[in-house]
Order: C-alpha cells, then sequence, then structure tokens
C-alpha cells in the first residue's frame, strides 16, 4: 500500500486556508486538512525580520500526490512563497493508511468513511 504523507503549510488567515484545504479535498489531492489557528510567526523575508499572525495548516495525503498537490498548493496559494514542507510518515495505523489512500484515490469513496479528523 502507498505510504501516507503529511504536508505541512501557512497560510495568513483561517478563511483562506479552510477554502485552499476543501478544494483540495474535493480534488482528492488530499484526505483531509487539519487547520490551527492563532499561530505567531517570526521569520526573515527578503532580508528583513518580520512578525506576523499565521494559521499552521497539516495536510493528510499521499506520497504519490506529492508533486501534484504542491503545484495545487502553489496555485491557490495567496503567499509568493508559500512553505510546503513533506513531512513522510514511517509508520501508521492500517486503518488511517487505508482511509487516506481510498480519499486519494480518483474513483474512490468520497465521503464512504466515518473519519473526521
Amino acid at each position: 500500500m502507498e505510504r501516507p504523507l503529511l504536508v505541512y503549510t501557512t497560510f495568513p488567515d483561517l478563511a483562506s486556508a479552510l477554502n485552499i484545504g476543501e478544494a483540495l479535498v474535493r480534488e482528492r489531492l488530499i484526505a483531509c486538512i487539519n487547520v490551527l489557528p492563532g499561530m505567531q510567526s517570526v521569520y526573515s523575508w527578503k532580508g528583513a525580520v518580520e512578525r506576523g499572525a499565521e494559521v499552521a495548516a497539516i495536510l493528510k495525503s499521499r506520497e504519490g500526490l506529492a508533486d501534484a498537490l504542491a503545484v495545487a498548493l502553489k496555485a491557490r496559494h495567496p503567499y509568493d512563497t508559500p512553505i510546503i514542507l513533506h513531512l513522510p510518515v514511517a509508520g501508521a495505523d492500517a486503518d488511517t493508511a487505508a482511509w487516506i489512500l481510498a480519499e486519494t484515490l480518483p474513483c474512490g469513496p468520497a465521503g464512504a468513511g466515518t473519519q473526521t479528523d
């Protein structure tokens, strides 16, 4: 079975994270997005140290979709250079891995499971 993949990214606000996440779920590039609002960031950007409020997100997908997911995320993302970090999964519960695979296959049973997170 293909291995799950977690993708870490950030957004400027909750609405953009949820809207982009929903689009990626509908396109079956991800099975789920977990959005974590209220993050404060300090970062270097174009030679200056910046501070800002952001929203962190973890996307649940599979390794075979890594490139397509990155392309789709960049195309929708409001940042010039969005953070897209692929976090390979060393192991996963078999039912969790099967759910992610089923929800990201083109002919999979969209909405068939009861998984909510």
